[in-house]
């Protein structure tokens, strides 16, 4: 019998550990997975593991010689020399790599293998999302692309139209180049512009190629862009585009660097928004993808106590249907946990204590407002070449 949901875990995502001084800090997916048992969403979901993806399973998005390259930095990190994107500032070798990334691209696998398979209707990796990584390059903080490798396993299942969302505040530029010709995989992107945010691509212009031209969206906000232009961004373009598209099955990428207090990007996103927009792809699941198949990542986000556990703990009971009350107290053993961990204090509720909203696209635009000029750039690039109109 299947269940309503699935959480993909194991400890043995802590190991993608790019150093101490790195800001990608592994705590983050402890903590979050703390505050998960803290709320007892684990009694709501079923909490398993999935194998490391092996080479065949890797080969669906990266060359052979690339992952061979992971491997042997992986057994001598000093052996890294900038070569395929390992060694670099972004992406320090680390003993171990090769296994903790296969690790996390299994965990995203094996998430699309149960939705496809009726054997959960959701299912959850925050662990994954690494999103940046190319066929043959590490990149980004990523050295294998979970999130187009759970695309490509479900098109191996047999899936014809895979829909993918990416609402981290960086380009999801890896997913995108994996499906740019193919006609089966919508991706969808909104992110900060590349004029002010790596990895400088996502324009409005670039649609796809070849057969799939059409099927690459992007959506590049201005820096500074709030909870109400988010969000308005985000209803003026993805519902139309699954209704259109109809997708068998769903991924999405939910980094939590939007955020007002993420370090490294510039957007001015809160908690509520994003759990707003984790809501929005649930219910969007059940009303355009056959049986809600939805398979949910984590990705960016670098406040790693304030709001990455409390953004995918929220995502986690959205998945399970057992949303936590945004109004609710943290849970004190899990601030405890907090300071054990960090020595710093955890926050007080799961809420920044914003009430978002939206205007609707239908209702008009201002062609002197940014956020809005972003929206119409998208609409007119892509929309008529899926037969919509702008």
């Amino acid at each position: 019998m299947s269940v309503r949901a699935r959480l993909m875990w194991d400890d043995g995502v802590t190991g993608y550990d790019f150093g101490s001084s790195h800001p990608m800090d592994p705590v983050r997916l402890s903590l979050t997975m703390g505050l998960v048992r803290a709320y007892e969403l684990d009694r709501a979901v079923e909490v398993t593991s999935a194998p490391v993806a092996g080479d065949s399973t890797l080969r669906l998005v990266h060359d052979q010689e690339y992952v061979d390259a992971v491997r042997r930095v992986s057994l001598d990190p000093r052996a890294a020399d900038g070569s395929y994107g390992l060694g670099t500032m972004d992406d320090p070798a680390f003993e171990g790599m090769h296994e903790a990334s296969a690790l996390i691209a299994g965990l995203s696998v094996g998430a699309a293998e149960a939705v496809w398979r009726g054997e959960a209707a959701h299912a959850v990796n925050f662990a994954g999302g690494l999103h940046h990584a190319m066929p043959g390059s590490a990149s980004g903080f990523c050295i294998y692309n979970d999130a187009a490798l759970a695309v490509a396993r479900l098109l191996e299942l047999g899936a014809e139209r895979v829909a993918y969302i990416d609402v981290d505040v960086h380009h999801g530029d890896g997913v995108q180049t994996a499906f740019w010709d193919d006609p089966r995989v919508l991706t969808i992107s909104l992110h900060e512009h590349p004029r002010t945010l790596f990895p400088q691509t996502g324009w409005a212009e670039e649609t796809g190629g070849g057969a799939g031209e059409g099927s690459a969206v992007n959506v590049a906000l201005p820096a500074g862009t709030g909870d109400d232009g988010w969000l308005r961004a985000f209803h003026s373009v993805v519902p139309e585009l699954l209704a259109d598209f109809r997708p068998e099955a769903l991924v999405t990428q939910h980094g939590a660097d939007t955020h007002f207090d993420d370090p490294l990007a510039h957007l001015a996103v809160s908690l509520d928004a994003q759990r707003a927009v984790q809501a929005s792809c649930h219910e969007l699941a059940h009303e355009y993808v056959e049986g809600g198949r939805w398979v949910a990542l984590g990705g960016g986000g670098y406040a790693v106590v304030d709001v990455v556990p409390r953004s995918w703990t929220h995502l986690v009971g959205i998945a399970a249907h057992a949303p936590v009350d945004p109004e609710s107290e943290v849970p004190e053993s899990w601030k405890s946990q907090v300071y054990a961990r960090t020595r710093q204090l955890g926050p007080g509720r799961m809420t920044d204590g914003r009430t978002p909203t939206w205007q609707p696209w239908e209702a008009g635009y201002d062609p002197a407002d940014r956020l809005d000029q972003a929206v119409l750039a998208t609409r007119k690039a892509v929309f008529p070449l899926r037969g919509l109109l702008p």
